[in-house]
Protein backbone atom coordinates (compact mmCIF):
# COMPACT_ATOMS: atom_id res chain seq x y z
CA UNK A 1 0.00 0.00 0.00
CA UNK A 2 1.41 3.28 -0.76
CA UNK A 3 -0.17 6.43 0.22
CA UNK A 4 1.08 9.57 -2.42
CA UNK A 5 0.34 13.37 -2.59
CA UNK A 6 -3.54 12.00 -0.66
CA UNK A 7 -3.41 9.40 -3.25
CA UNK A 8 -3.75 5.76 -2.63
CA UNK A 9 -2.23 2.90 -4.66
CA UNK A 10 -3.04 -0.71 -4.30
CA UNK A 11 -0.20 -3.36 -5.60
CA UNK A 12 -1.08 -7.03 -5.99
CA UNK A 13 1.30 -9.14 -3.99
CA UNK A 14 2.76 -11.23 -6.47
CA UNK A 15 4.14 -14.64 -5.12
CA UNK A 16 6.70 -15.79 -6.61
CA UNK A 17 8.10 -19.11 -5.67
CA UNK A 18 11.76 -19.94 -7.05
CA UNK A 19 10.64 -24.04 -8.24
CA UNK A 20 14.75 -24.50 -8.95
CA UNK A 21 15.94 -24.38 -5.83
CA UNK A 22 17.08 -27.28 -3.87
CA UNK A 23 13.51 -28.80 -1.53
CA UNK A 24 12.79 -29.36 1.71
CA UNK A 25 14.44 -32.42 3.15
CA UNK A 26 12.77 -34.08 5.83
CA UNK A 27 15.15 -35.53 8.45
CA UNK A 28 16.97 -39.33 7.34
CA UNK A 29 15.50 -38.80 3.74
CA UNK A 30 17.14 -38.12 0.76
CA UNK A 31 15.80 -36.30 -2.70
CA UNK A 32 15.44 -39.18 -5.64
CA UNK A 33 14.52 -36.69 -8.28
CA UNK A 34 13.83 -32.78 -8.25
CA UNK A 35 12.05 -31.65 -11.25
CA UNK A 36 13.16 -27.78 -11.93
CA UNK A 37 10.43 -25.31 -12.74
CA UNK A 38 12.35 -22.12 -12.92
CA UNK A 39 9.68 -19.16 -10.88
CA UNK A 40 6.57 -20.12 -10.69
CA UNK A 41 4.30 -16.63 -10.16
CA UNK A 42 1.57 -18.70 -8.09
CA UNK A 43 -1.72 -18.34 -9.58
CA UNK A 44 -4.25 -21.27 -8.20
CA UNK A 45 -6.00 -20.67 -11.97
CA UNK A 46 -2.47 -21.43 -13.43
CA UNK A 47 -2.45 -25.30 -11.52
CA UNK A 48 -4.38 -28.16 -12.58
CA UNK A 49 -5.42 -31.22 -10.27
CA UNK A 50 -5.44 -33.83 -11.99
CA UNK A 51 -6.72 -37.42 -11.68
CA UNK A 52 -5.81 -40.95 -14.14
CA UNK A 53 -8.82 -42.74 -15.55
CA UNK A 54 -7.21 -45.11 -13.23
CA UNK A 55 -7.99 -43.29 -9.98
CA UNK A 56 -11.43 -42.34 -11.15
CA UNK A 57 -14.90 -43.63 -10.47
CA UNK A 58 -13.89 -45.15 -7.35
CA UNK A 59 -11.16 -47.40 -8.93
CA UNK A 60 -7.62 -47.33 -7.56
CA UNK A 61 -4.15 -47.12 -9.24
CA UNK A 62 -0.42 -48.19 -8.23
CA UNK A 63 1.90 -45.27 -7.53
CA UNK A 64 4.45 -47.04 -9.92
CA UNK A 65 2.37 -46.82 -12.58
CA UNK A 66 0.71 -43.75 -12.03
CA UNK A 67 4.26 -42.26 -11.49
CA UNK A 68 5.00 -43.57 -15.38
CA UNK A 69 1.46 -41.85 -16.75
CA UNK A 70 2.69 -38.73 -15.37
CA UNK A 71 6.44 -38.99 -17.01
CA UNK A 72 6.56 -35.76 -19.10
CA UNK A 73 3.54 -33.93 -17.26
CA UNK A 74 3.99 -30.77 -15.71
CA UNK A 75 4.46 -31.86 -12.41
CA UNK A 76 4.61 -29.02 -9.70
CA UNK A 77 7.54 -29.68 -7.24
CA UNK A 78 7.74 -29.63 -3.13
CA UNK A 79 8.81 -25.96 -3.15
CA UNK A 80 5.09 -24.93 -4.04
CA UNK A 81 3.71 -27.33 -1.33
CA UNK A 82 6.61 -26.10 1.01
CA UNK A 83 5.26 -22.01 -0.06
CA UNK A 84 1.96 -22.88 0.11
CA UNK A 85 1.93 -24.20 3.94
CA UNK A 86 3.79 -20.76 4.43
CA UNK A 87 0.83 -18.88 2.86
CA UNK A 88 -2.34 -20.80 3.39
CA UNK A 89 -3.91 -18.07 2.53
CA UNK A 90 -3.40 -18.94 -0.79
CA UNK A 91 -4.39 -22.36 -0.73
CA UNK A 92 -8.14 -22.85 -2.85
CA UNK A 93 -10.66 -24.02 -0.22
CA UNK A 94 -11.85 -26.20 -3.06
CA UNK A 95 -8.66 -28.16 -2.27
CA UNK A 96 -9.77 -29.28 1.42
CA UNK A 97 -10.53 -33.37 1.17
CA UNK A 98 -8.47 -33.84 -1.05
CA UNK A 99 -4.25 -34.81 -0.87
CA UNK A 100 -2.54 -32.95 -3.37
CA UNK A 101 0.70 -34.12 -4.55
CA UNK A 102 3.58 -32.34 -5.97
CA UNK A 103 5.19 -34.90 -8.12
CA UNK A 104 7.88 -33.06 -9.08
CA UNK A 105 9.83 -34.04 -6.09
CA UNK A 106 10.21 -37.66 -5.20
CA UNK A 107 11.93 -38.64 -2.22
CA UNK A 108 13.63 -41.74 -0.53
CA UNK A 109 12.52 -42.99 2.75
CA UNK A 110 15.50 -44.10 5.12
CA UNK A 111 14.17 -47.61 4.56
CA UNK A 112 14.75 -47.37 0.52
CA UNK A 113 11.17 -46.63 -0.06
CA UNK A 114 10.29 -44.09 -2.83
CA UNK A 115 7.26 -41.20 -1.69
CA UNK A 116 5.67 -38.44 -2.69
CA UNK A 117 4.81 -34.95 -0.71
CA UNK A 118 1.22 -33.61 -0.59
CA UNK A 119 -0.99 -30.93 0.90
CA UNK A 120 -3.92 -32.25 3.24
CA UNK A 121 -6.65 -30.21 5.47
CA UNK A 122 -7.10 -31.53 8.84
CA UNK A 123 -10.28 -29.26 9.35
CA UNK A 124 -8.67 -27.22 11.27
CA UNK A 125 -5.03 -26.65 9.55
CA UNK A 126 -3.15 -27.21 6.35
CA UNK A 127 -0.36 -29.85 6.88
CA UNK A 128 2.15 -31.90 4.84
CA UNK A 129 1.95 -35.76 4.39
CA UNK A 130 3.26 -38.65 1.92
CA UNK A 131 2.54 -41.98 0.24
CA UNK A 132 4.94 -44.08 -0.97
CA UNK A 133 4.71 -45.27 -4.23
CA UNK A 134 4.06 -48.83 -3.33
CA UNK A 135 0.34 -47.71 -2.34
CA UNK A 136 -2.66 -47.25 -4.13
CA UNK A 137 -3.70 -43.58 -5.32
CA UNK A 138 -7.76 -43.25 -5.70
CA UNK A 139 -10.25 -40.28 -6.32
CA UNK A 140 -8.89 -38.14 -3.44
CA UNK A 141 -5.31 -38.11 -4.38
CA UNK A 142 -4.81 -35.47 -7.48
CA UNK A 143 -1.56 -34.76 -8.59
CA UNK A 144 -0.72 -30.94 -8.95
CA UNK A 145 0.19 -29.61 -12.18
CA UNK A 146 0.97 -26.46 -14.23
CA UNK A 147 -2.34 -25.30 -16.03
CA UNK A 148 -1.91 -25.80 -19.81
Amino acid sequence: LQAQLGHVEFKQIEHLIDCDADPFVPEGWKVEEHQKGGQFKWDASQVQLYLSAGQKNGKWLGGDKLQKELAGKSVLNANILDYLLKNPHLIPNEWKGRAVFFWGTIYRYPDGHLCVRCLCWNGRRWYWSNDWLGNDWGGHNPAALRAS
